[in-house]
């Protein structure tokens, strides 16, 4: 079985995001989508809401894929440990990354080789952002969010919903 990791942080996630997860899950049998601890990164939402986001969206392409005949298995795990012994405990012989520009690759050809490195076993897949998600980040839509602006084209109803009621919180 070909068995597929995509890492994320996914606060929140994105269409970008969600056409990656379409689009890896032509690629292989099974795709883990994997929401990732990243502190460092001060996530709007915690690990249980990021992974609960995610868990949603992947419902909603899990039914439309069996519309299209397409069958791959998905699962939401998410993780706190390294990104190559995560794969090992899935028995991931993939890691699924999008690229957007230049300078995402830089720093992924940086994560490659030391994967390479950890587990010469697992290859990482890079599939391009479709040119209608390249401009999107998590990072750019909270900020937008957070300064009152419309974000419904970067992320699904049920995202906004989330990211809104956070906001009116004030957290």
């Amino acid at each position: 079985m070909r068995i597929g990791v995509y890492p994320g942080t996914f606060d929140p996630i994105t269409n970008g995001h969600i056409d990656i997860i379409r689009r890896a899950s032509k690629l292989v049998d099974k795709l883990v989508v994997s929401p990732a601890q990243n502190i460092g990164k001060g996530p709007m939402f915690s690990i249980e809401e990021r992974t609960e986001m995610v868990r949603e969206e992947i419902t909603l392409i899990q039914n439309s894929h069996r519309d299209n005949g397409i069958e791959c298995e998905m699962e939401v795990v998410s993780f706190g440990s390294l990104l190559m012994h995560f794969c090992e405990e899935q028995g991931a012989r993939f890691i699924i990354r999008g690229l957007r520009a230049v300078s995402d690759f830089e720093y992924e050809f940086q994560m490659v080789g030391m994967n390479a490195r950890l587990n010469p076993n697992v290859e990482t897949i890079f599939l391009m952002s479709s040119e209608r998600h390249q401009f999107i980040s998590s990072r750019l839509v909270k900020e937008i969010a957070k300064l009152g602006g419309e974000v419904k084209e970067f992320v699904s109803p049920r995202a906004e919903a989330r990211m809104r009621s956070v906001i009116e919180r004030g957290a």
